[in-house]
């Protein structure tokens, strides 16, 4: 890692903190380089408690006004969108500085590393890494891991922002992301595809990317439960590829007898060729079984016996707002969870009613395009998901500013729901949302914040359950 000072754009960032610790441990172990940065968050005041944490932590920030960024041996870190009209991005270009993207980045540290393990899909990628992860750790491997995402196992007083692992230059995992075609960057030796649907690109766009993501790595681990990644198994040779499924005998892993608990899961673990485990986990859902065997096989292909990985998977305790539980008031449980796309849904809803009680769903949609892109896929799974007595509520999605077509709005989702005979609404903001959930909610109702890129959303959500 060279010895200049990296300024991170945004460093505030479910992408770009993570990254930014992984980029100051190594600078640090090298002796040299700082770490600088700003947020637009930090500006308006929003989760004041992290910055703190990062200025602890000896990161140095900057309003996001250009003023920290002055010297031409800065590497200025954006996001995948560089955009002259981010005042960082110009004092960068009048200053001489060097300018990255995150993907860039993240894939220069991620291909640097002899061993790498890479975890894409639609759905699920988070929890799999986070399982990765622990397991790892566990074994004494000291992987570095770069996660969208919270992993509850390493978060503590001091790393209240878990999002990253900081471990050696040996192995490195991390969650690789199709939707910016950032993906193309990586050169894994271990490649994960959960599970591959319509997301942000076409289907051809998306057979093309993690095509050539499998067909460069040494071995590819594949869902056979997913069409288009048991058709993609099918175009490399049989010897680089491990598969899991859910019942699939032909599956090299594969897991059957589930028996579904408020809390987590048990199943059989079959190895193709090997004995029997019995496997239990302490998140819920069929989903997260089929996330433990994409983790298992990952572990397994960088030479992890499996009897100490299922050991490890036990003790593995979830992923900060994946269907996490945020407490109990009157009767009535309020769940933080992240689902922001018809897939995450899905498997949300199909997990919360595989026991009683009424859903009162909030669901933030996390930008205007989302919804215009996949407006009847979100229709559709709504409507085929919710019970007669569940209600959804959508407050108008999340906007940043920018030019952005606002063609379709939550109303247009709500109306669609309502057509085909399930309750749904459409406030004009989250707080009356809020309003409206404290008005509905009795006894036995479990209440859902459903969102992705919004840090505040767990703060509604603990508030709300302060209100009932």
């Amino acid at each position: 890692m060279n010895q200049d000072d990296y300024f991170f754009c945004g460093i505030g960032g479910s992408g770009m903190l993570p990254l930014a610790m992984i980029v100051q441990a190594q600078l640090q172990a090298s002796g040299g380089g700082r770490i600088e940065g700003s947020d637009r968050s930090r500006d308006q005041g929003r989760t004041p408690e992290k910055f703190a944490w990062l200025e602890a932590h000896g990161v140095t920030l900057h309003p996001q006004d250009g003023s920290g960024v002055t010297r031409p041996d800065q590497i200025v870190v954006a996001t995948g969108a560089i955009e002259d009209t981010v005042p960082d991005i110009g004092a960068a270009r009048r200053a001489g500085a060097r300018i990255v993207t995150r993907p860039e980045l993240l894939s220069q540290l991620f291909n640097a590393a002899p061993t790498s393990i890479g975890v894409a899909g639609t759905s699920g990628k988070s929890t799999i890494t986070g399982m990765i992860a622990w397991i790892l750790h566990q074994a004494g491997r000291e992987p570095t891991v770069m996660n969208g995402a919270v992993m509850k196992n390493f978060a503590d007083a001091d790393h209240p922002f878990a999002s990253a692992l900081i471990g050696g230059r040996d192995l490195f995992v991390s969650e690789v992301d199709e939707s910016d075609g950032s993906i193309a960057r990586y050169d894994p030796t271990v490649a994960v595809v959960s599970n591959i649907s319509l997301d942000h690109k076409s289907m051809e766009e998306l057979r093309d990317l993690f095509g050539g993501f499998t067909a460069r790595s040494t071995t590819a681990v594949l869902n056979l439960d997913n069409p288009e990644t048991a058709a993609l198994a099918q175009t490399l040779p049989p010897e680089t590829v491990v598969t899991f499924a859910l019942g699939e005998e032909a599956a090299t892993l594969n897991a059957h007898d589930l028996e579904p608990g408020p809390t987590g899961m048990r199943f059989t673990l079959t190895e193709k060729g090997g004995p029997k485990h019995t496997v239990t986990l302490s998140v819920p859902g069929a989903h997260n079984v089929a996330n433990a065997l994409a983790a298992l096989g990952a572990v397994r292909a960088v030479g992890v016996p499996l009897d100490q990985a299922v050991a490890a998977l036990e003790t593995f305790s979830g992923i900060r707002r994946r269907m996490e539980l945020v407490g109990t008031a009157n009767g009535v449980t309020v769940i933080d969870d992240f689902a922001h796309n018809p897939d995450k849904i899905a498997a949300t809803l199909k997990t919360l009613h595989a026991f009683d009680g009424r859903l009162l769903i909030l669901f933030q949609p996390h930008g205007f395009g989302p919804l215009k892109h996949m407006k009847h896929e979100f229709i559709d799974g709504f409507a085929g998901l919710l019970r007669a007595d569940d209600v959804l509520l959508m407050p108008e999605p999340v906007y940043y500013g920018g030019t952005t077509d606002r063609s379709v709005g939550s109303e247009d989702i709500a109306s669609g729901i309502r057509a085909a005979g399930r309750h749904a609404e459409a406030l004009p903001t989250r707080d009356a949302c809020g309003d409206r959930l404290v008005e509905l909610a009795r006894p036995g109702d479990r209440i859902v914040i459903m969102g992705a890129r919004d840090d505040t959303l767990s703060q509604f959500a603990a508030g709300l359950l302060a209100r009932l």
